[in-house]
């Protein structure tokens, strides 16, 4: 895992870069939320989607709601990025769609259009 930090607008993103899967679980969801804040201090971060199990956009399964929970809960910011259009489960996508109109949690596809969502208060 990989962390640099992207300054704007007076504020600090955190970007972890990782080759394996970070978040599995709630538990390890925890973990990062606490990790990135203790290393960085950071409140926003942006994580590539492959850092995060498969089944966490299977919604079934219940671990995106459990995992975005806590990100809401520690008052912590995330951005995905990755390509989502693989997926074809219209709950996912209506799921990406309602993410993407708050101010918390979102999915998108490019680090400047991460950076554009996070540093705005």
């Amino acid at each position: 895992m990989k962390t640099n930090i992207v300054k704007v607008n007076g504020m600090e993103i955190a970007h972890v870069e990782s080759e394996k899967v970070i978040i599995t679980d709630v538990q390890s969801a925890v973990d990062f939320i606490a990790t990135v804040r203790y290393e960085t201090g950071c409140d926003r971060v942006i994580l590539n989607k492959d850092a995060i199990t498969e089944d966490f956009f299977e919604l079934s399964t219940r671990i995106a709601g459990e995992v975005l929970q806590k990100f809401i809960n520690y008052y912590m910011k995330i951005a995905i990025l990755g390509d989502f259009s693989i997926y074809k489960s219209k709950s996912l996508k209506d799921f990406i769609y309602e993410s993407n109109k708050g101010k918390n949690i979102f999915f998108l596809s490019t680090m400047e259009q991460a950076i554009e969502k996070l540093s705005i208060d």
